[in-house]
C-alpha cells in the first residue's frame, strides 16, 4: 500500500508529552528502525516500515518545500527543528515537533538519519496550519512539482526575510 492510496479521514490523532516517536533512517531516506511509539502513533506493524521510504507518512497537507529544507540542512551534517503532519495507515493524522540529525561514523560520515518527534503546543499546530496551508497552495498553482516546489520555497524564503528570521529563530518564535 502506498501513501498516495491512503486518503485522509481529517481524524486527528495525539500522543502523550512524555512520549517520543523515534526513527533511523539511511541515506536514502529509508527507514532503518521505528520505535513502538512510531508504529503505535503512526498504525503500522515494524515489518511494514522497515526498508520503506520515510516519506510513507507524509500528509499531503504538508508543504514539500519543508522537506527541500529539511534534507538540504541534514545532508550538509546540521540538525534541523520542524513541525510536521503525518499521515497513519488508516488515513488520521498526527502533528509532531521534529529534530532531525544526521548520524556519523567513526571518520566523520553522514551515514544516516535520526529523528525524534514529541508532541508539539496547540499554539504552535495553529500558527504552522496556516503558513503551511499557504506553502501548499503556492505549490499546487504550478503545473508541475518541480516548479510548485520552487515557488513555495522562494515564498517560505521571503516570508522569512520579511520577519528577518532564519528559518530556526521562526521555529522557535512560533
Amino acid at each position: 500500500m502506498s501513501r498516495l492510496d491512503i486518503k485522509p479521514t481529517g481524524v486527528e490523532r495525539f500522543f502523550g508529552e512524555e512520549e517520543i516517536i523515534v526513527s533511523k533512517t539511511d541515506l536514502n531516506g529509508k527507514i532503518t528502525y521505528a520505535n513502538q511509539t512510531f508504529l503505535k502513533v503512526a498504525g503500522y506493524e515494524e515489518n511494514e516500515v522497515i526498508g520503506k521510504p520515510h516519506s510513507m507518512i507524509r500528509h499531503p497537507d504538508m508543504p514539500a518545500c519543508v522537506f527541500k529544507l529539511l534534507w538540504d540542512t541534514i545532508s550538509q551534517g546540521n540538525e534541523i527543528f520542524a513541525y510536521v503532519v503525518n499521515l497513519c495507515k488508516n488515513g488520521d493524522h498526527y502533528w509532531v515537533f521534529a529534530h532531525v540529525t544526521p548520524t556519523f561514523n567513526s571518520s566523520g560520515d553522514i551515514i544516516g538519519y535520526h529523528s525524534n518527534r514529541r508532541t508539539p503546543t496547540a499554539k504552535s499546530i495553529a500558527h504552522v496550519k496556516d503558513l503551511y496551508a499557504r506553502l501548499r497552495s503556492e505549490e499546487l498553482k504550478h503545473p508541475d512539482k518541480r516548479s510548485g516546489l520552487q515557488a513555495s520555497y522562494s515564498l517560505l524564503c521571503s516570508l522569512l526575510k520579511d520577519k528577518n528570521l532564519e528559518y530556526e529563530e521562526f521555529i522557535w518564535h512560533i
